[in-house]
């Protein structure tokens, strides 16, 4: 058996790739920039020779069993990138038929979310859990369901985006995916700061964030006043929390988890955050589902933790068979 797969997580800045073992350690890592190329051809070619440059640099060649990728809109039934907004390339690219050529091992795509919901199972505190949803608290807010052992896809590839279901069904925020009102809008990173930026606008107490531009705000300026003792930077976590509780308990209500997993930059703000998500969670959440859930922190290390989730998929792609069942791998 091959020792070794390679995660790459694509990402709309950078591309981070590594080298992982059947234990979940990353022997080695690198990244290139995700859009230096308009063509995707010649990323596909820069990304190859950084690639092979790791794998001979660490005496990996001719050990890799298979390739696992985590990128925005990628779909795991067709092994495609399908019109990612923050990636240079438009349409649909074969992603994995790509590296496959390039690389000549087994190759499966999911998005981000998913892939990160891999890693936790795999690696993480959802080790040995059937029934969890991996939430991804970034930029936006990512996904991943798992149902008795098995992400879900749907029949399309591109079942649960969570993070834009509609939480303000009036005069909501407009979200980056063209809707208005949904959960990203407001639950993200980003939406922190939209959040401390309005209550900046219609508050009139003094706070430690009123010495920043209001536009130039980040979520980690609201949790640095907020650990200050900041009230209004503490009331943008509890205003966060009390939508993300509600949306937690709808979630819930659909596929009854063991646990929700919050993983991501926002999800380390501690009490901050979970907090008022628990306390929103237990008034909102239907009486049967009560207690049942644990709202739980990822292990992942967080530089670590995109290429795991993506090499975890890697392993899933060495065991499958052949290109023609049907299966995405290429």
């Amino acid at each position: 058996m091959k020792p070794y797969v390679v995660g790459i997580d694509i990402g709309g800045t950078n591309t981070v790739f590594g080298i992982v073992d059947a234990r979940g350690n990353v022997i080695a890592s690198n990244s290139i920039k995700t859009g230096k190329h308009a063509d995707v051809n010649d990323y596909i070619a820069e990304l190859k020779d950084a690639l092979n440059s790791l794998i001979e640099a660490h005496d990996a060649k001719d050990k890799i069993a298979g390739i696992g990728v985590g990128a925005p809109n990628a779909n795991y039934f067709t092994g495609m990138i399908e019109d990612a907004p923050n990636l240079p390339w438009k349409g649909k690219v074969p992603l994995a038929h790509l590296l496959h050529e390039a690389f000549g091992v087994p190759v499966a795509i999911t998005n981000d979310a998913n892939a990160a919901a891999i890693g936790e199972m795999t690696y993480g505190v959802a080790r040995g859990m059937k029934d969890f949803i991996m939430i991804t608290l970034g930029t936006g807010v990512g996904s991943g369901i798992v149902v008795n052992g098995q992400l879900v896809y749907g029949h399309d590839g591109f079942a649960g985006e969570l993070g834009h279901v509609i939480v303000k069904p009036s005069n909501g925020r407009m979200c980056g995916c063209g809707r208005t009102g949904c959960l990203e809008a407001y639950c993200s990173a980003t939406g922190v700061a939209r959040t401390a930026r309005e209550f900046l606008e219609i508050r009139t107490e003094p706070s430690k964030l009123r010495d920043f531009p209001i536009e130039e705000i980040t979520s980690k300026d609201v949790y640095d006043a907020a650990m200050s003792g900041d009230k209004l930077a503490k009331d943008v976590f509890q205003y966060t929390g009390d939508i993300m509780g509600r949306a937690f308990a709808d979630f819930i209500a659909f596929s009854s988890p063991e646990a929700i997993v919050l993983f991501g930059g926002l999800a380390r703000s501690g009490e901050l955050l979970m907090k008022p998500i628990k306390e929103s969670l237990d008034r909102n959440i239907l009486p049967i589902f009560k207690g049942k859930t644990k709202l739980l922190l990822s292990e992942l290390k967080e530089s670590d933790a995109a290429v795991l989730g993506a090499s975890a998929l890697g392993w899933e792609a060495r065991q499958t068979p052949s290109p023609s069942s049907a299966q995405p791998v290429l």
